[in-house]
């Protein structure tokens, strides 16, 4: 591993250092993917890492390529203590809003886990039903904190091959492609071609006559 690689490493898991320090010794990151597109679930990651795990290229998903994700994504999830993925559908969201959406996905994630947490670092989330976990909440979390990071991967890689799927049966909107965000593509496809079973109507209300 470069050394820049090694200090950029070694500054992301300062959080998660001073709390092996006080003799912590399982931290969970979560993360989201999701909450933004007009289509699509919300899916909600969390992770356990062991104390040494130095994964060469985690980051904050959105500064990953997408086939650099993907292999990072197999190995987060090999050396993984445990992990769980929390996925809610387009009509709950609708049902619920997004946010509660994301929160409920949060839930689910936890109880995926095979291992209990000793603390929660999760991406700016507050007001989160952690299963009487402490947890502290992080302003992007993501580009601050190893497990969170490692968990943004999870998510978004989790997100994007389910997009990928339902690209294979609406193959019109491009969902491959922007992963159901609202790209002028899509947009346009959405006048096209009105909306599917997968699309928000709470998000695309405003691209429909």
């Amino acid at each position: 591993m470069k050394e820049r690689e090694l200090e950029r490493l070694t500054k992301l898991k300062e959080i998660e250092n001073n709390l092996y320090s006080k003799n912590i010794n399982y931290i969970c990151g979560i993360d989201e993917a999701g909450r933004g597109p007009l289509a699509g679930p919300v899916v909600v990651a969390s992770v356990i890492m062991p104390k040494d795990s130095m994964i060469e290229g985690v980051n904050d998903s959105k500064k990953v390529s997408e086939s650099k994700r993907e292999a990072l994504y197999e190995k987060i999830i090999e050396e993984a203590i445990s992990y769980g993925v929390g996925i809610i559908d387009q009509k709950e969201i609708d049902e619920i809003n997004i946010l509660n959406a994301t929160k409920k996905g949060l839930t689910m994630s936890l109880k995926e886990l095979k291992v209990r947490p000793d603390i929660i670092l999760v991406d700016a989330l507050t007001g989160i039903d952690t299963l009487q976990i402490p947890y502290k909440s992080i302003i992007k979390g993501d580009a601050k904190a190893y497990s969170i990071s490692a968990a943004s991967i999870i998510a978004k890689v989790t997100r994007d091959r389910i997009m990928r799927e339902w690209d294979k049966i609406y193959p019109q909107y491009g969902f491959a492609k922007h992963k159901g965000y609202g790209t002028a593509m899509h947009i346009n496809a959405i006048k096209e071609y009105g909306i599917c079973p997968i699309h928000r109507l709470s998000f695309v209300k405003n691209f429909i006559n």
